[in-house]
């Protein structure tokens, strides 16, 4: 039986306010939670068995699956206390069903959208009897993450820290957040303390002699950690540019049956339309994402930005890479500026926030 770990703990403060009420892994992203993409493409790799290694709102992902398909097991390793990644992996190995030492345990960070092939990753850690085997990645700016070099056979020399200075950046290498680990490397990582698999696990391994190897690929990656970076993802494979098993054919947007969007509406980009939104005329949406029973009213700018569900946007307001909560109600004719986070219910009346100034005459008598 192939098993898998994927890490799910986080409180994914860096995408508040939309995941103050739901965990990171199940935003919505492309049509279906974060999460269900990465569990379709771990059945296509012949996955049977997955442990989700939980912490932040736990209940929550066990709601998500209530019923799922027979063809998968589901387990739910909850964190009491931080454990860190590695403490998280060998709390989670507890409830991993084979008992064969020399099985590859397939772990996946929970916040990664990646086209590695997980079959790929598998052969080439058998085929090496390695100890562990991580997904790498090149990167065109190396300076905002630890390095991995390798020799040219493959096998991790070192764990280095961010670079500061160009001398530094000795390779463009690095964690992807994908691993296979053989079973009795997972179990021997302590469990009663907090443990990074990054800065403690991985270093042990490799200078104990360990066999670590890195297995490194040109396919499509994205940490959806940041804003930014969770829309492009999901514009991403609504246009085709990364790929899902639960995705169809390229599109421009991906609009669900119930939305209503006015004909004169232009939705591009790869953006989502939720259920029950309803999208008015003359209204231009560019790779965002649209949640449920939002209203946008007629000639408003959303580009790049996140709206969060039962929210409502006035007519002619602009928004550029910004995100706005739940339940909340921004006015007519407002203009939001970059990297906004517009809290859960605010409600912002009409010309509240502009960048530009505006000619309306001042309601207080002077």
């Amino acid at each position: 039986m192939q098993e898998a770990i994927i890490l799910v703990g986080g409180k994914g403060t860096r995408l508040r306010p939309l995941t103050n009420h739901t965990p990171k892994p199940l935003l919505s992203v492309a049509g279906s939670s974060f999460i269900r993409h990465q569990i379709a493409k771990l059945m296509d790799a012949g996955v049977e068995h997955v442990v989700f290694a939980t912490s932040y709102l736990a209940a929550l992902f066990e709601e998500e699956f209530k019923n799922f398909s027979p063809d998968l097991t589901l387990s739910y390793a909850v964190e009491q206390v931080p454990l860190g990644t590695g403490g998280a992996i060998r709390n989670a190995g507890r409830l991993l069903r084979g008992d064969d030492p020399d099985a590859p345990v397939l772990i996946l960070n929970g916040d990664i959208l990646s086209g590695v092939d997980l079959r790929g990753i598998l052969d080439a850690h058998r085929s090496r009897d390695a100890d562990v085997t991580l997904h790498l990645t090149r990167v065109p700016d190396p300076r905002a993450f630890g390095l991995v070099p390798t020799d040219d056979d493959g096998r991790v020399l070192s764990f280095l820290e961010k670079p500061k200075t160009p001398e530094e950046c000795v390779t463009d290498q690095v964690n992807a957040g994908c691993y296979v680990f053989r079973r009795s490397v997972l179990d021997a990582i302590p469990a009663d303390r907090e443990v990074s698999v990054e800065q403690e696990t991985f270093p042990r391994l490799v200078a104990g002699g360990s066999r670590v190897h890195g297995h490194t690929t040109e396919e499509y990656w994205r940490d959806l950690g940041t804003p930014l970076a969770f829309v492009h993802g999901s514009a991403d494979l609504v246009t085709g540019t990364a790929t899902s098993p639960l995705v169809g054919s390229p599109a421009q947007a991906l609009i669900h049956p119930s939305a209503v969007v006015d004909p004169t509406a232009l939705v591009t980009g790869g953006s989502t339309i939720g259920p029950g939104a309803e999208i008015g005329p003359h209204v231009v949406i560019d790779r965002s994402i649209i949640g449920g029973d939002v209203r946008v009213a007629e000639g408003a700018r959303i580009h790049e930005s996140v709206v969060d569900h039962d929210s409502t946007i006035g007519g002619g307001s602009l928004l550029r890479e910004v995100v706005v909560g739940c339940h909340a109600h921004i006015g007519a004719d407002n203009e939001l500026p970059a990297q906004l986070r517009l809290a859960c219910g605010i409600r912002i009346p009409a010309q509240g926030v502009r960048v530009s100034g505006t000619a309306a005459a001042c309601a207080t008598v002077h």
